[in-house]
């Protein structure tokens, strides 16, 4: 075991790393800023609101971003998990996606700040997401949303609360959900992050790296083959039959690219998997600097949201 695998100094590095990201998001403007993030495809314009929703976990901050005027009465409804290994608190990453998605799916998103490790470590990020799933489906109405159709995502860890999200609907019978995103997931971390391989020699996702999060976010070794935290381990056998379909977005060179793949794999034998899209050329995170790779995933992503939120699509299932 590394020095960084153990619980103590995996927790010790994460507090630092998310001290550092604090320092950096206050610089006015700068790069990991709020207002950067915000700057980018400027061509989406950002109408948000901001409301917080009570879970059994802690409160939960949303940012809410409206489709454009003329969307449907009752828009169906997105829930976004941002990335940031379990570790990170970065909803703003995710602001031009959210926006695009908003515009092109013409849906209402729900960007969620949820609570991170070590401060919150699992179960708490994995139940509270769900929680604010679940007060989507019952109280989207109050809020002029349709909640009845709904879908879910996130980015790399958030790729994986949104597959723990499915798996909660599925093992407790809903709410219902038209549809998962799952983009550039981690999925199993019942295996080291020292026993992955990459298709290049220095990914961005470093082994370091990932043993800081999976230690932080799982400090109990035994309980990351968890159904929850890595569908994709050995471990997990369970029948998937009636899981929410899925969209598996996976990035060529990433570190976490053969567990997505596995998964994606499993969702296929369920009958769950919408489409596999694999990225070439890229890697982990690739989408927060390389624009036009972006733009041509996120478009991806509200054509399959797009497709099924529509009320044809809905009767038909």
């Amino acid at each position: 075991m590394s020095l960084l695998a153990r619980p103590a100094v995996a927790a010790l590095a994460a507090k630092t790393m998310q001290g550092l990201t604090r320092l950096a998001s206050r610089r006015s403007g700068g790069a990991g800023s709020a207002a950067s993030w915000q700057a980018r495809f400027p061509e989406y314009p950002r109408d948000v609101r901001e409301l917080t929703v009570t879970t059994s976990v802690a409160p939960a901050p949303v940012t809410v971003y409206a489709p454009p005027t003329g969307t449907a009465t009752r828009p169906p409804v997105h829930v976004n998990f941002h990335g940031g290994g379990y570790v990170m608190s970065m909803p703003e990453m995710d602001d031009g996606l959210c926006r695009i998605l908003a515009a092109e799916a013409g849906v209402v998103v729900v960007n969620v700040r949820y609570v991170v490790a070590p401060q919150h470590p699992f179960p708490a990020a994995t139940t509270q997401v769900y929680d604010v799933v679940r007060w989507v489906a019952e109280h989207g109405a109050e809020h002029g949303w349709d909640g009845g159709r709904l879908t879910v995502g996130g980015q790399s860890a958030g790729g994986g609360l949104a597959a723990a999200v499915a798996r909660q609907a599925l093992e407790q019978s809903g709410p219902p959900i038209a549809l998962q995103v799952l983009h550039y997931p981690p999925l199993d971390l019942a295996t080291s992050a020292r026993d992955k391989k990459a298709a290049v020699a220095r990914p961005v996702l470093r082994p370091w790296l990932g043993d800081i999060f999976d230690a932080s976010y799982v400090p109990d070794a035994r309980e990351r083959a968890h159904p929850l935290v890595s569908p994709a381990g050995a471990s997990d056998t369970a029948d998937l039959r009636g899981i929410a379909p899925a969209l598996v977005i996976t990035a060529e060179y990433d570190l976490l690219r053969n567990e997505a793949t596995r998964y994606a794999g499993r969702l296929e034998a369920a009958g769950a998997l919408v489409e596999h899209h694999d990225v070439p050329g890229a890697d982990h995170g690739y989408d927060a600097k390389d624009d036009e790779k972006a733009r041509t995933t996120y478009a991806l992503m509200a054509r399959h949201i797009r497709q099924a939120t529509s009320v044809g699509t809905q009767q038909a299932s």
